[in-house]
């Protein structure tokens, strides 16, 4: 509404000025002579500019100022909204980064750490092998000297035996069965395999 009025106000003031150059007579038109000075249109030129100003400077540079104003101090404070935002991103970015670089520093070190704990792993079992590998090594020598003293014993017997069957057929002569075996027995313990062998 303000507006419009302004603008009703606007067009009056123009056309005043036409108005003011109408002559008084409606006869004839005289040549008008460009250089020549009319006063009376430069009097209602110059009221109607002074009122025109008047009224411009009171509503309409005011405001023009204001919103031109309000608009130039919006676009400084986007202006450093931006480069504060861009400075924020700028930041944030460094961080990732950092905390980029951080991660794949930590996962190297993980995965270092993974491998020594898997060569300590493997070497403790290498280790457990080899102690499980020697006590059965002991163990089955333990098992083959028990056994080989076993086979030697089971052959001394069986010499015992043989020596005295062989024994009572060259005499013909029963003698008693402990007595012919401690003989044997005796006999055969001072035998050594190296008088066995220098025997022969």
């Amino acid at each position: 509404m303000r507006t419009l009025l302004r603008s009703l106000a606007l067009l009056a003031a123009t056309a005043a000025p036409a108005l003011a150059q109408e002559p008084a007579s409606a006869a004839a038109p005289a040549p008008v002579n460009l250089l020549s000075p009319n006063y009376g249109l430069m009097a209602w030129t110059l009221i109607i500019f002074v009122i025109l100003a008047f009224v411009l400077a009171k509503f309409a540079f005011g405001p023009i100022t204001r919103s031109v104003e309000a608009r130039e101090q919006a676009l400084d404070d986007a202006m450093n909204a931006a480069k504060r935002d861009r400075e924020e991103a700028a930041r944030l970015l460094a961080e990732h980064r950092a905390a980029l670089d951080a991660s794949h520093v930590e996962a190297q070190k993980i995965i270092a750490d993974a491998r020594a704990a898997a060569e300590r792993v493997r070497a403790e079992l290498l280790e457990r092998a080899h102690a499980e590998q020697t006590h059965l090594m002991d163990r089955t020598r333990q098992e083959i000297e028990g056994e080989r003293v076993k086979a030697v014993a089971e052959l001394r017997r069986e010499a015992v035996e043989l020596a005295i069957a062989g024994a009572s057929r060259v005499i013909e002569k029963n003698l008693d069965q402990p007595t012919n075996r401690q003989i044997v027995e005796s006999f055969l313990s001072t035998v050594t395999p190296a008088s066995v062998t220098a025997s022969r």
